[in-house]
């Protein structure tokens, strides 16, 4: 843990990395969701992890480095349910607010929401049942 005189104050690859990487140890610790990441992953993180490296770098410091869609990748996990959005952000939240300042870890927080809300709704809205689904409540 990082303590908070401590807390980095901008946004960077190297501060990138510290994200993913203690965010990552924190979802294998997770009872919820552990098991669907290590389905999804059973073996070698690290690819995944540099996807996310590219992805949130592309995100927060638009460099296009990832090349990617996290539509069809998230479309293939079995069992995947709005729910666990939640507890997907809330982990995120957690992490952030450990390793940055405020103001850093809002910019991320608020691009971790648009993008939770939007694979949720690529993933699960249909215009013909309601919105947020019936499992989701």
């Amino acid at each position: 843990m990082i303590s908070s005189t401590a807390k980095l104050d901008h946004v960077s690859e190297e501060s990138i990395r510290l994200l993913v990487d203690s965010f990552y140890e924190r979802v294998r610790r997770d009872p919820i969701l552990a098991p669907i990441f290590l389905r999804a992953i059973p073996g070698d993180w690290q690819p995944h992890l540099t996807k996310m490296y590219a992805f949130w770098s592309s995100v927060m410091l638009t460099t296009g480095r990832y090349k990617g869609n996290p539509v069809v990748k998230h479309l293939a996990i079995p069992d995947m349910q709005p729910s666990l959005f939640e507890r997907w952000l809330a982990l995120f939240n957690e992490t952030c607010d450990e390793l940055f300042d405020a103001g850093s870890s809002e910019a991320f927080r608020g691009k971790a929401v648009r993008i939770a809300e939007s694979l949720k709704l690529a993933l699960f809205y249909r215009p013909d049942r309601s919105w947020p689904p019936e499992q989701a409540r």
